[in-house]
C-alpha cells in the first residue's frame, strides 16, 4: 500500500515535467519563426528536430488531421511530379524538400493543439513576443537608431530579423490581431500593456511598406471587430466593442499621423501606397504575367516544375494558385484548392462555438482568410507562418471533433459515429 501510495505522486510529477518540457519546446519553435535572416534559419533546423524526436516518442495524427496530412502530401508529390519536367534540376530537389517540411509542420502543429488545447495560449503568446522583438529590430533598422542597424532593412523598408519585408508584415499580423482582441475584450484596466505591443506590432506592419500586410491586418480587424459583435447577445458588450474599436482607430490614427510627420516616411507611404506599381503594370509585369503562366499551366498538366517560372520571365508568379499549377501541376492545385476550402468551410462551422480555444481560432481563421486573399498577388507556399495557422485551425478542428465525440459516448453510453 505504500509503495502505491509514493508512485503516483512520482508519476503525477513526471507527467507534468514531460507537459512542462514539450510544451517549452513548442513555445521555443513558434519563437524562433520570427527571427529568418538567413536560410536555412533555426526554425527549420529546430523544427525538424523536433518533429522526429515527437515522432519517436507518440506523435499522434488522428482522424480529423489526416486529411491535412494526406491533401498536404498529395501536394508535394504534384510538384516532384512537376519536377519531371525539367530539364535541369537545380535547386528543386531541395525547394521541394522545405516544401514537404513545411507541411509537416502544419500537421505537426495541428496534432499537438489537439492533444493539449493549453498550448494555445502559449504559442499565441510566443507569437507575440516574436513579433515585438522583431518589428522593434525593424523600427530600430528602419530609423537607423544604432550602428549596423540597417541589417534590419530590405529596399529602403524595415524587414526585421526577415529577408524579405513582405514577409515580415504578413507574420506580425496575427500578433497584432490577437492583441487587438485583448483590447477590444480584455480587462480594461490592463489596456496599456496590450495597446503598447499592439502599436509596435503595428508600427512594423507600417514600417514593413507592405501593401498587402497593410490590406491583411486591415481586413483581418474588421472580421475580427464583426465576429465579435456579431457572436454577442450583449448589448453591453456590443457597445463596449464599438466603443474600443473606435478608441483603438483613434490611437492608431494618432500614430499614424505623428510617424507621417517624420521625413522619408511620408514619401514613401505615398510611393508604397499606389495601387498598381510600375512592376505590376509594365508590359511583362506581374498582371501580365498572371496571362502568360494561365496559358502554360493549360498546356502543361503535370506543370512545368518549381521555379522555372521565374527563370523564364526573370520574375515568380507571384501568385499562388497560378504558382500551385505551374510548379506543382494540375494535381497540386487541386489539392492546393481542396485543402483551402476545407479549411475555411471547416473553420467556419465551429468559429462561434463556444470552446476554450475559441479565440485562439477566432484570431487564426480571420488572419487565414486574409492569407488566402494575398495569396493572389503573391507566393505563399514557403510562408512558415502560413503553416503554422493552417495547423492552428486544424487543431481546432480536430478538438470539436473529440468534443462532439465526447458528448457522443457520454449520451448513449457508447461510442457512436460523431
Amino acid at each position: 500500500m505504500s509503495a502505491i501510495t509514493h508512485e503516483l505522486p512520482a508519476a503525477a510529477v513526471n507527467a507534468k515535467l514531460v507537459q512542462l518540457i514539450s510544451s517549452a519546446a513548442v513555445v521555443l519553435g513558434v519563437f524562433l519563426s520570427g527571427f529568418v535572416i538567413r536560410e536555412p534559419a533555426p526554425y527549420e533546423i529546430y523544427m525538424a528536430a523536433l518533429i522526429a524526436v515527437w515522432a519517436l516518442f507518440g506523435l499522434r495524427i488522428s482522424r480529423p488531421v489526416t486529411p491535412l496530412l494526406v491533401l498536404l502530401v498529395l501536394f508535394n508529390i504534384g510538384g516532384m511530379i512537376s519536377m519531371t519536367q525539367m530539364s535541369k534540376l537545380m535547386d528543386t530537389p531541395l525547394y521541394l524538400a522545405v516544401s514537404l517540411f513545411l507541411a509537416f509542420t502544419a500537421v505537426f502543429f495541428a496534432a499537438v493543439t489537439e492533444a493539449q488545447p493549453s498550448l494555445y495560449r502559449l504559442i499565441f503568446r510566443a507569437w507575440v513576443a516574436a513579433a515585438v522583438i522583431t518589428s522593434t529590430l525593424g523600427i530600430i533598422g528602419y530609423f537607423g537608431l544604432m550602428p549596423g542597424a540597417q541589417m534590419f532593412t530590405k529596399f529602403e523598408r524595415a524587414a526585421g530579423a526577415f529577408q524579405d519585408p513582405n514577409v515580415f508584415g504578413p507574420f506580425l499580423a496575427l500578433p497584432g490581431i490577437y492583441l487587438l482582441y485583448l483590447v477590444l475584450t480584455g480587462n480594461p484596466l490592463k489596456m496599456m500593456l496590450y495597446a503598447i505591443p499592439l502599436l509596435i506590432v503595428v508600427a512594423g506592419i507600417f514600417l514593413s511598406f507592405s501593401r498587402g500586410a497593410w490590406g491583411l491586418f486591415g481586413a483581418a480587424a474588421i472580421m475580427l471587430i464583426a465576429a465579435l459583435f456579431l457572436q454577442s447577445n450583449s448589448g453591453r458588450f456590443r457597445l463596449r466593442i464599438v466603443i474600443m474599436s473606435l478608441v483603438a482607430v483613434a490611437l492608431l490614427i494618432v500614430a499614424f499621423v505623428v510617424v507621417l510627420q517624420i521625413p522619408g516616411v511620408a514619401d514613401m507611404f505615398t510611393q508604397r501606397a499606389q495601387l498598381a506599381q510600375d512592376y505590376d503594370s509594365a508590359r511583362l509585369g506581374r498582371f501580365a504575367r498572371y496571362t502568360i503562366g494561365l496559358q502554360m499551366a493549360m498546356e502543361h498538366p503535370l506543370g512545368i516544375g518549381p521555379l522555372v517560372f521565374g527563370q523564364l520571365l526573370g520574375e515568380d508568379t507571384h501568385n499562388i494558385w497560378l504558382k500551385s499549377l505551374l510548379d506543382y501541376g494540375w494535381l497540386g492545385f487541386a489539392c492546393w484548392v481542396i485543402m483551402i476550402g476545407w479549411t475555411i468551410a471547416a473553420g467556419f462551422r465551429i468559429l462561434f462555438r463556444n470552446r476554450p480555444w475559441q479565440p485562439f481560432l477566432l484570431c487564426a481563421y480571420v488572419v487565414f482568410l486574409g492569407h488566402v486573399a494575398l495569396g493572389t498577388v503573391i507566393d505563399t507556399d514557403h510562408w512558415r507562418h502560413f503553416y503554422l495557422l493552417i495547423g492552428l485551425i486544424w487543431g481546432a478542428i480536430a478538438l470539436e471533433y473529440r468534443h462532439q465525440r465526447g458528448l457522443t459516448v457520454s449520451s448513449t453510453g457508447r461510442i457512436a459515429p460523431a
